[in-house]
C-alpha cells in the first residue's frame, strides 16, 4: 500500500505534525509505502526521519492559533493570498501523488488540503483534529473548501466524542463516513523514566539550588484556549500551600510576554517559562514532575495529557472537550473549566493525597493498554483497506 500524507503544519509542535508522523513510521514500520507534504518555514533534513518529506516552504506559515514556527493565522491571509496557499498545495499534492504512485491520500484537518486533494482523482480521507472546526466557525472564506473537501471525502476520522459531534453539526456528512477513531500516545518514547530531578531542572535553570518539594507542569502552545493564565492564578494558592512547590510552563506562543506579565504582577516566585522543547526532551519532564496540568478552555483531544498519563504522572484537566473521554478519578482529575479556584483546590488535594505514588503506575498502564499507536495503526489500516478494496 502506498500512502501520501498531508498536513499544513511541520511534524513537530503541533498535534496533528505528531500524528502525522507516527502515522507515517508505523506504517512504515508495517512493510507500506509511505510519503509527507508538510509545511514547514525551512526543509526537513533528509536524515531527519524515515520516511520521505517533501515541505512546502512558507516563511511565516499560517496556523489556526499558534505554532513554536509562526504566529501568522490563517484569519490574517487576504484573499490573494488565500488563493496562492491553495494553488500551492494544489501543485504539490498533485505532483507528488504522481511521481509517488499513491493508491489513497491520508489529509490532516477539514480544510484547505482535503480540498485541494481532489486535484488527484485518488481516493482521501481525513483526519478532523478540531483546531480546524475553530476556523471553519471564525473565518466563513474558507468553508467552501472544508465543506467540498468533507463531502467527496471517502471517510472522515474523528479524535474525540466532542470533534465527532461537531463535525456531524458543522459539515452534515453521510454518518457512514464517520469513524471515530480516539488518538494514540508514541509509547516507544512516552514512559517513565528514573531520573535525578535536580540535574535534569538544572541543566535548564542553572540558578536552581535545591530539588523542589514537589514539581508542576504545563506542556502545550501558549494562546488563550489552553488556559495557562488559569494555572498561574491557581499557583497563588497552592504556592501558599505548599513553600518551595516549581512550576514550569513549557511552551511558546503569542501570550508569552503577556504571561510572564501575570507571573511577575502575582509575585510568583517559582514558575519557570521554558520555551519551546523537542518531544524527546519531554518523557523526562513528564516523568519527574508531580502532577501535569492541561487547563485548556477548549481542547478536541488533548495529546499532552496522554503523554504525561504514559510517563506515570497523574492529569488535572478541565472538564473541556476531549479531556473528560479519558481523564478519570483513577488516573487524575477534573477541574471545572475557567475556574482557577477549582483548579487551585485539585492541584492541593492531589498532592496531599499521594496522586503520584497512588496513580502514576496504573495512569502508565492504562495509557499503554488503550492509547498505544499499535492499536491506532491497526483501526487507520482497517479504513485503508476497506476504501482500496
Amino acid at each position: 500500500m502506498r500512502i501520501l500524507l498531508v498536513n499544513h503544519f511541520p511534524l513537530e509542535g503541533s498535534g496533528s505534525g505528531i500524528y502525522t508522523k507516527n502515522i507515517a513510521q508505523r506504517l512504515l514500520d508495517k512493510g507500506h509505502k509511505v510519503k509527507v507534504i508538510a509545511v514547514d518555514n525551512q526543509k526537513a533534513e533528509n536524515n531527519q526521519y524515515q520516511f520521505p518529506v517533501e515541505t512546502l516552504v512558507h516563511d511565516d506559515f499560517p496556523c489556526f492559533t499558534t505554532h513554536p514556527k509562526s504566529n501568522n493565522q490563517f484569519y490574517n491571509l487576504s484573499k490573494s493570498e488565500i488563493d496562492s496557499y491553495l494553488n500551492s498545495f494544489e501543485e504539490i499534492i498533485k505532483k507528488e501523488a504522481e511521481e509517488f504512485e499513491a493508491d489513497l491520500i491520508h489529509a490532516q484537518h477539514l480544510w484547505i488540503a482535503p480540498y485541494a486533494a481532489q486535484s488527484t482523482n485518488l481516493p482521501y480521507i481525513i483526519t478532523a483534529h478540531g483546531t480546524d472546526i475553530k476556523g471553519f466557525k471564525k473565518d466563513e472564506r474558507y468553508r467552501k473548501f472544508a465543506l467540498e473537501g468533507a463531502r467527496n471525502a471517502e471517510k472522515i476520522i474523528t479524535i474525540s466524542d466532542q470533534v465527532h459531534q461537531e463535525v456531524e453539526k458543522y459539515y452534515s456528512p453521510d454518518k457512514k463516513k464517520l469513524r471515530k477513531i480516539l488518538n494514540g500516545v508514541d509509547d516507544e518514547l512516552f514512559k517513565p523514566l528514573e531520573l535525578n530531578r535536580l540535574k535534569l531542572l538544572q541543566k535548564y535553570l542553572p540558578d536552581i539550588k535545591e530539588d523542589p518539594p514537589y514539581l508542576i507542569n504545563f506542556v502545550g502552545k501558549l494562546t488563550d484556549f489552553k488556559g495557562i493564565d488559569l494555572l498561574i492564578e491557581a499557583a497563588q494558592k497552592y504556592e501558599k500551600e505548599f513553600p518551595g512547590i516549581t512550576t514550569l510552563i513549557i511552551g511558546s506562543g503569542e501570550l508569552s510576554a503577556q504571561l510572564k506579565e501575570q507571573v511577575k504582577r502575582l509575585n510568583l516566585e517559582n514558575i519557570y517559562f521554558l520555551g519551546n522543547l523537542n518531544q524527546s526532551e519531554l518523557p523526562a519532564f513528564y516523568s519527574s514532575a508531580d502532577l501535569s496540568i492541561v487547563p485548556s478552555r477548549v481542547e478536541p483531544f488533548g495529546l499532552v495529557a496522554l503523554e504525561a498519563l504514559a510517563c506515570g504522572t497523574p492529569v488535572i484537566a478541565s472538564k473541556a472537550g476531549g479531556l473528560p473521554d479519558f481523564i478519570n478519578q483513577k488516573v487524575g482529575r477534573l477541574f471545572e473549566m475557567d475556574n482557577s479556584d477549582d483548579l487551585a483546590a485539585k492541584i492541593i488535594t492531589a498532592i496531599k493525597e499521594d496522586d503520584k505514588n497512588e496513580k502514576g503506575e496504573y495512569a502508565a498502564d492504562y495509557a499503554l493498554n488503550n492509547f498505544s499507536w499499535a492499536r491506532v495503526i491497526d483501526e487507520l489500516l482497517e479504513v485503508y483497506n476497506s476504501i482500496l478494496n
